[in-house]
């Protein structure tokens, strides 16, 4: 993920996550997995292309039946993890909805808008807000009594 997606001071109790950011990065992936798809097709296609050079002999037929194992299980795990690549910016996606969604919540709960940049939230005049600057939460004393 990009330097600055969740910022966080230790011990300080704040955090910020910033939407726009996970998308950029689930776009990332999602042609990460692109691009790892189409080599590993490249792959099969160039070792389809090298057809059987082994031979029909004893060592050749015992070299090419562990061969076709150990090929099939490469290039299934190739697109496999193609795919989970693409799971991950799904996810990322599907992450950054969901945390405008949970501030547009929270916020409506407590009567107001979400936080200005929040896709979605309305800036002044209902205009797109500009990214918001994350700020300290005030402490809330604890409650000592016996």
């Amino acid at each position: 993920m990009a330097s600055g997606s969740s910022s966080g001071d230790a011990g300080s109790g704040r955090f910020a996550i910033k939407p726009w950011e996970l998308h950029g990065e689930g776009r990332e992936f999602e042609k990460i997995s692109e691009d790892f798809g189409k080599a590993a097709a490249t792959l099969e296609q160039s070792l389809a292309g090298l057809g059987s050079p082994w031979g029909l002999d004893k060592p050749g037929s015992g070299f090419a039946a562990v061969y076709k194992d150990a090929r099939g299980g490469l290039l299934g795990g190739l697109r496999g993890l193609a795919g989970q690549l693409g799971q991950v910016g799904s996810g990322l996606h599907t992450m950054a909805e969901r945390t405008v969604d949970a501030e547009t919540t929270a916020a409506a709960g407590f009567g107001g808008t979400a936080a200005p940049g929040t896709p979605g939230a309305a800036g002044p005049g209902g205009k797109p807000g500009k990214p918001a600057t994350p700020v300290a939460a005030t402490s809330v004393p604890k409650d000592r009594s016996a």
